[in-house]
């Protein structure tokens, strides 16, 4: 029996390419890359979505791959550019495909599939790109490509008759009609919406990104995940606020905390929490930065409406650090220092 590594995202063409190689009685085992860019867990995307489901369902197996640093170097710095914003798309693809052969290599498997499509994604996706990824990844010939394998030159597992040609697909372009109706025919009811990618496709995240590394070239994993969350205000150099959007973010940034953080909030009002990050840990400017930074979460608090705020100020794990009356951010403070693009800036 023939055996294929699959690359498996979650979503309906990476599961649908695995089904066309399960009707031909080969044996896949799949690989799932993770990134510390990958979408929010509430998310309804295939980016976020379970990809054991599928694999208890349809009796294939699963690899959950964590890619670690080796992704963030090529996001800061791709051999092949980035997308429109922080999506290094071209180097992500040879980066799997290279994990992906070392994994065949170490079970004996036959060849790589994936579930990309002819023309789905403009960086990634381009007939004429693919050969080119191909032999960057040292993997030439040994990747099917089953949803669009017939517009493509045949492969080393169809020439050598470990698949048939026959039964794969010509799917080509965006539209997602024909990989609907084959999740019909094989029995995938169940499966999410089409993303856009991951959140290095994202402008505004993308912009928070960039904006870190400019001051933190080497980030810690934490950085990394805060810009998932708040609302990001640059109060100098090495310190910055996040404020929470809604309770759900004050949750995660509670537990973001550590030493060298306060955390701030008004009580007895509805009010974000803010996590100000290393403010401790340097000394020049520092009651200015703590004084502007009670003056944003009062912004952003139900109390935004009073003269005077009273915003208390937690150190990480030291419990009260202190009570601070202020007014509330007006628009030029917020303007100044808020982490968005310049024709983004809003006050709300």
């Amino acid at each position: 029996m023939a055996k294929a590594i699959a690359l498996l995202s979650g979503g309906l063409d990476s599961t649908l390419a695995i089904l066309t190689l399960l009707q031909q009685n080969i044996e896949v085992v799949a690989i799932t890359f993770l990134t510390h860019f990958g979408c929010d867990a509430g998310n309804s995307s295939s980016c976020s979505s379970n990809p054991f489901k599928h694999a208890a369902k349809f009796n294939f197996e699963v690899k959950l791959n964590h890619l670690s640093d080796k992704f963030i170097d090529i996001v800061k710095n791709p051999k092949y550019g980035h997308g429109k914003n922080m999506n290094p798309c071209i180097d992500c693809r040879i980066l799997m495909l290279k994990e992906a052969r070392a994994y065949m290599d170490t079970i004996g498997a036959d060849f790589i599939a994936t579930g990309e499509v002819v023309g789905q994604r403009p960086m990634s996706q381009r007939r004429e790109l693919f050969p080119f990824i191909d032999r960057q990844a040292g993997v030439e010939g040994l990747v099917l490509r089953p949803l669009s394998a017939k517009l493509l030159t045949p492969t080393i597992a169809e020439i050598n008759g470990l698949v048939d040609r026959q039964k794969l697909h010509a799917f080509n372009g965006r539209t997602r009609k024909p990989q609907m109706k084959l999740a019909e025919e094989l029995g995938l009811c169940e499966y999410p919406s089409p993303a856009g990618g991951c959140l290095l496709t994202d402008p505004l995240y993308s912009y928070r990104l960039k904006e870190l590394l400019t001051y933190e070239p080497q980030p810690e994993v934490r950085d990394i995940n805060l810009l998932k969350v708040g609302r990001h205000f640059r109060l100098s150099g090495e310190i910055k606020a996040i404020v929470g959007r809604n309770e759900r973010e004050n949750e995660t940034i509670e537990t973001m905390v550590r030493d060298g953080d306060l955390l701030m909030y008004v009580p007895d009002f509805g009010s974000p929490f803010t996590l100000l990050s290393g403010v401790l840990l340097f000394n020049n400017g520092r009651n200015g930065i703590i004084s502007n930074c009670a003056r944003i979460t009062a912004r952003y608090s139900d109390a935004k409406g009073l003269s005077l705020v009273n915003v208390k100020v937690l150190q990480a794990d030291k419990g009260e650090f202190a009570n601070l009356t202020v007014e509330p951010a007006d628009s030029e403070l917020i303007e100044s220092c808020k982490v968005v693009p310049q024709n983004a800036k809003k006050t709300s």
